[in-house]
This record gives structure tokens, sequence and C-alpha cells, in this order.
């Protein structure tokens, strides 16, 4: 991945970001019809509550939390789609809902439950309408739209219509549509989606390809948490409007993983294993998996004392992934409690 600079000028700078919405109180029960056709009362709904963020040109970003943690409000607001109640936002030197026209020549977007392509044409016409729709030099649009079919694999059905595709061949559609006129920005939203596993790891390859080779900004936001694992550097974790946490994944899971677990492998089929610090969480054969907390003891001193006991043909100590540590972090309020 990238090694963002991070005193370079911000391409998104965000400052006490508001969204509300109001709605209209739903009545229940007998006479609910006439009660709801005269009721005035309304209540207020906070989707985005005083976010603060900026994101550095070049950085691959997850933006992740429960359904109504208010991501997909944040990123409608970036995009140019929403006004928000309060606050400032920044993108490249634009405000997104005022300079739409301008902006989203800048920008890319990718919704993975909607595409953007017109449903009943051929791919290859959807891009050739959208070379016009940018203004994008042909000897431009031949080039990029060249280099996208190698790495996305689109030959295979440039002419079939956008409605015929599977799931994974229209995301790759979906993908080099909103990449044609060079955007310096990438919003993903839940890119892999109901995708297998191959499907999936191509999309990841060529969202890390244009980071790399084309310096494109991405935000991401997704339910699947190997997308950020394997993408990311950087997370941001919303939560009922919130901005509970942002940083490095891998101080994420430092501070917030808990449990790591050590494999070894004994030389001997030892009856009754035993170690200070650890349980024993699974045992075959020669193979014991031992868990621990990483506040209480360190590998190396575990490794140590079970060494001096016994002896130890190989090991492996296996960190927390980030779906387990996020798991944790929202059944225990362990964000909530860090504050």
């Amino acid at each position: 991945m990238n090694q963002v600079s991070h005193q370079s000028v911000p391409l998104i700078q965000v400052e006490k970001l508001c969204k509300q919405f109001t709605v209209r109180k739903h009545h229940l029960g007998t006479l609910a019809f006439m009660r709801n056709l005269f009721s005035l009362q309304v209540r207020v709904i906070k989707a985005v509550d005083d976010v603060s963020f900026s994101i550095q040109p070049g950085e691959i970003v997850g933006y992740i939390g429960p359904n109504g943690a208010g991501k997909s409000t944040t990123i409608k607001i970036l995009t140019g789609l929403l006004v928000p109640s309060g606050g400032d936002v920044r993108v490249d030197g634009y405000l997104p809902w005022r300079d739409r026209i301008a902006y989203v020549r800048r920008i890319g977007v990718v919704f993975g439950q909607r595409t953007t392509l017109w449903w009943d044409l051929p791919v290859i016409e959807s891009f050739e309408l959208l070379r016009h729709v940018y203004s994008i030099p042909n000897t431009r649009f031949q080039q990029n739209l060249a280099e996208f079919r190698r790495i996305l694999e689109l030959d295979e059905f440039l002419d079939t219509p956008v409605r015929s595709l599977s799931l994974g061949q229209r995301m790759r559609a979906d993908l080099c549509a909103a990449l044609l006129h060079e955007p310096k920005l990438l919003f993903l939203d839940e890119p892999t989606i109901g995708l297998d596993v191959v499907a999936k790891e191509r999309i990841r390859q060529f969202i890390l390809h244009i980071n790399k080779q084309r310096q494109v900004t991405v935000l991401l936001t997704t339910h699947d948490l190997s997308d950020v694992e394997k993408l990311c550097e950087r997370v941001m974790i919303l939560d009922q409007g919130r901005l509970l946490f942002d940083g490095d994944i891998n101080h994420l899971i430092l501070r917030f993983g808990g449990q790591r677990r050590l494999v070894v492998d004994f030389v001997e089929n030892y009856p009754l294993i035993q170690v200070e610090g650890a349980h024993v969480l699974s045992r075959n054969g020669f193979q014991v998996t031992f868990q621990f907390d990483r506040q209480s003891v360190t590998a190396s001193e575990l490794i140590g004392r079970l060494s001096l006991q016994y002896r130890i043909g190989d090991l492996q100590v296996l960190e927390p992934d980030i779906e387990e540590t996020v798991r944790n972090i929202y059944e225990q309020g362990l964000l909530y409690d860090h504050e």
C-alpha cells in the first residue's frame, strides 16, 4: 500500500459535520389512521453527529460501523447528494453539494447495490456514453479502457447488456466506469457485497492497483471486514452517528484486540500441559493452541515458560483479526469506555 505523507494538504477535510432528519411520529393502535393523519408530532434523528476527520491524498481508508451508524449519510454528503445540517466539508477545495457539476468530474463513486451503467445497453456502449458525459479525450479514454479491460478482464462481457451481467461482472464494469475519467478520489460503498471469494479478490487487487499506480484516494464503506483488513492501513469506526475511532488498524487490534493465540507443536505427546498466563483453547495430537491476554503476558514470556517445561518443535503467534476486534468493540462498548 502507499506510504502517505501526513504533512500534505488533506484531500478531504470534515469539521463538526452534522446531519439531522425530521420524521413524523407514527401512532399505532385504535384510530391510528386518524391520529397519523392529523398529528404534527415529529422527532429528530441525528444521522451524523459532530464528526470531524481529514483524509490525505493517496490513502485508502475504511469507514465502518453497524447499520444505521451514519456511514451512507456521510458518503452522500461527501458526494454532493445531501446537504449537511451543520459543519464544514471541503473535498479537493470544493463544497460537494454546491459545486456539484465541477466536483463530480473529479470523483468516482461505486455503490455495490446500484449500478451507474445503462441497464439495457451493452457495457461498451455505457462506457462510450460516459466518455461524452465527462468529455474524455478519445486517446485518453482508449488508454484507460485498455488498461482496465486487461486488469478487470472485461472483454468476455463488453458486448453484453448490463441487465444480463452477473453481480461480479457488473461490479467490475462499474469500477471501470467510475475511473475512466481519471478521478483523484474514489468512493466505494459495499464494493464486494454478494461476491464470491475469487471475485472479491479480483476487485481488491484492482483497488490496490489504482491506488498504487494512479495515486487514487479511496474511502471504503463495507460490512465485509476482510476488505478493510486487506486494503486499508487506517480505519474509522462510526456508531450512532458519532466517530468513535480513527487510526491505524494495527493500533486498533493492539488496543482492543484482547485475546491472542499461541499454537505450539510439541515434540512429545504430553498428557497434561499447563502454563501460567494462558489456557488451552484446543488440542490436536502434539499441537496445542493456547489463548492469552496481551495485557497480562507477552508472547515471548509465554514461550519462555513453555520451553522450560516442555520440548517444542514449532510455534506460531496468531493475532486477532479485525472482524473479531470490531465485534468485541460493539458487544462490550469498549470505545465508549475509552473516550
